[in-house]
């Protein structure tokens, strides 16, 4: 399995979270990508990407219950099963820009979800396959030491 796969079935293992985002389009991508002809590389890549940035949104939505993560992810997950260009997907991510820029203000995250903020910022600017690459490789590694309870004990 893939760093991508392997990162899409650890943010999403819940089983409405399988059924809802981890969708033909979603699980396919970077297969797709790797079987691509040339004149469909760049919409396949833009495929990689928006899966890789959905797994980390929902790492960090679940991490900190990060209402702006969730919806940004929402816009990826549209964007990921309705896009069918580069273009496409330009178009409906645009349409909700104004989320992407709310990701960022008023957010307090610890460490690990700097850590998540920067690798959806390396996802958001990789330019080339093999970048992809390196964020989903540390993107698994991340997702693996993540605490998810460090909140729920602060509240207690």
């Amino acid at each position: 399995m893939s760093p991508y796969e392997q990162l899409l079935h650890i943010a999403f293992h819940a089983p409405n979270d399988v059924r809802y985002y981890l969708t033909p389009a979603a699980l396919q991508a970077y297969d797709a990508f790797r079987k691509a002809p040339r004149n469909e590389q760049p919409f396949r890549f833009e495929q990689v990407r928006l899966g890789l940035a959905m797994g980390l949104l929902k790492l960090l939505a679940d991490l900190g219950d990060h209402h702006e993560s969730r919806q940004v992810l929402a816009v990826l997950h549209r964007a990921l099963n309705e896009g069918r260009s580069p273009e496409d997907i330009d178009r409906i991510i645009s349409r909700d820009a104004k989320l992407f820029d709310q990701l960022y203000s008023n957010l307090y995250v610890n460490e690990q979800g700097e850590e998540l903020l920067n690798l959806f910022g390396r996802t958001l600017d990789a330019d080339a396959p093999q970048l992809l690459e390196e964020v989903a490789l540390d993107a698994v590694d991340l997702a693996r030491t993540l605490d998810f309870t460090e909140d729920e004990e602060e509240e207690d």
